[in-house]
């Protein structure tokens, strides 16, 4: 599965250490994979919450108490963040990776069983990239049914990370980007058109490409224009800082066709003719999380712009 480490301008816990959390993430998921497919296996079933708590993806346990604890000894945030430890504190059941809140029936085969497993893992990684131990974000329930986040979290690897349309704030100005897929060699900006099977986009160098369907014809703004915009604005943020990392734009219509003859230098037109080979190549590049690569997702949050509030635990 690959990570959402920044969706939108959502508080995200990558944010607080994204040299830990990735792998951290990449740990834990296995470990409750192997437990829960265990449990599948050997027919311990049904699976009621408390039976899932020491399969709980969640840290190091400790006493409920422990916030409670806090608050009474310090009074000032600063000072509270200064001195906590996540290793200290079991997520509540809206916060860490607890996959089941209820009994649930048996999956038939392994395949189902997969299928569930990522399907809860895929709900955890949205309260992780909304929200963290102090504070959280008021989520937009549509990401939960967003069908371009789940293929890259459900089918590309783990060591892909995923910004989902980060917003950015640079200069005092607010820039929505397109899409960031960061793997360990590459970061990819990706836009997608959309629209009926088969519809054709004609493209050109100009500001306005063809868009045309079975029934009618229209035009659209050209959308290498944004995904250029990202990529300057991302390589610009990366030279800041000293960074050379490969910069690739990737422009996908996986149900229509697209017609251009002039493709730009660094930039990849993914159709329906050759969006499986492309998927299927993309997601099985075997290679582990990098340091540069982190390195380049924490450039990238430091200048990421954050909406949240203080969870009420937290308001003194």
């Amino acid at each position: 599965m690959g990570q959402l480490v920044k969706l939108q301008d959502y508080i995200s816990r990558y944010e607080l250490d994204i040299y830990r959390y990735p792998p951290r993430f990449i740990k834990l998921k296995r470990e409750q994979w192997q437990k829960l497919k265990h449990a599948w296996e050997t027919e311990q079933w049904p699976i009621y919450e408390e039976e899932l708590e020491e399969m709980n993806l969640s840290f190091e346990k400790s006493s409920p108490k422990f916030i409670q604890k806090l608050k009474m000894v310090f009074n000032k945030q600063n000072e509270i963040n200064s001195i906590i430890k996540e290793d200290d504190y079991i997520p509540t059941s809206d916060e860490g990776i607890n996959i089941f809140q209820k009994q649930i029936e048996r999956p038939q085969n392994l395949e189902e069983l997969k299928n569930l497993f990522l399907q809860e893992i895929f709900e955890t990684q949205m309260i992780w990239a909304s929200s963290t131990i102090t504070e959280k974000s008021y989520i937009d329930s549509s990401y939960y049914r967003e069908e371009k986040i789940k293929l890259f979290l459900q089918r590309f690897p783990d060591t892909f990370l995923l910004f989902y349309r980060p917003v950015f704030l640079i200069n005092r100005a607010l820039f929505e980007s397109e899409i960031i897929l960061l793997s360990p060699t590459d970061l990819y900006c990706i836009s997608f058109l959309e629209a009926e099977d088969d519809t054709v986009f004609v493209g050109s160098d100009e500001r306005f490409w063809e868009k045309r369907g079975s029934n009618e014809t229209s035009k659209i703004v050209n959308p290498l224009i944004s995904l250029t915009r990202t990529e300057n604005v991302i390589r610009k943020l990366l030279q800041a800082h000293n960074i050379d990392f490969p910069i690739q734009k990737i422009l996908i219509s996986r149900s229509g066709y697209i017609d251009y003859s002039l493709i730009p230098f660094g930039t990849t037109i993914v159709d329906k003719r050759t969006f499986r080979t492309w998927f299927e190549t993309s997601r099985k590049m075997p290679s582990p999380l990098k340091h540069m690569q982190l390195k380049v997702a924490k450039t990238l949050l430091d200048y990421c712009h954050t909406v949240s509030v203080k969870r009420q635990e937290w308001s003194f």
